[in-house]
C-alpha cells in the first residue's frame, strides 16, 4: 500500500511529515522535524510528533491547522520517516554501494528509533 506522505507547516510553526489521510482530512503517523546546528551546518532530527513523552511515531492532526504544504518531499526524508515510523531500513543503490565501500568502518546509529529509546 502506498502512502501519501506529506511534508507541512503546522500554525504553531512545527515541521512534521505524516501520511495524508483524504477521506477525513488529516495527517497521521505524525513525525516532527528538528533542526540542529553542527560544525558542518545544520542537521535534521525526525523525533515522534508527541516527543519526549511520546516514544513512537503516531498522533493525528487536522488539515485545518496546516499553515504551509510543501509541494516535494525529499526522497531521503521520506524514507527516514518510514524506517522510524516502521522499524523497517530502506536501501537505495547508492546506499547499497557505500556500504560496501566501508568494509568494516563504524558509523554510529542507523535508526533513530535506536536514539529514542535511550
Amino acid at each position: 500500500m502506498a502512502y501519501d506522505v506529506r511534508l507541512v507547516k503546522l500554525i504553531n510553526g512545527e515541521l512534521v511529515l505524516g501520511k495524508f489521510d483524504a477521506e477525513n482530512d488529516k495527517l497521521t503517523d505524525l513525525a516532527l522535524i528538528q533542526t540542529v546546528p553542527t560544525e558542518q551546518g545544520v542537521q535534521m532530527m525526525l523525533l515522534p510528533f508527541g516527543y519526549p513523552f511520546d516514544q513512537e511515531i503516531g498522533g493525528e492532526v487536522s488539515m485545518k491547522h496546516v499553515l504551509y504544504q510543501y509541494k516535494n518531499v525529499p526522497e531521503e526524508l521520506t524514507n527516514k520517516y518510514f524506517e522510524a515510523s516502521s522499524n523497517l531500513t530502506m536501501a537505495s543503490a547508492n546506499t547499497l554501494r557505500n556500504l560496501n565501500n566501508m568494509q568494516g568502518k563504524g558509523g554510529g546509529v542507523s535508526d533513530i528509533s535506536d536514539l529514542l529509546k535511550k
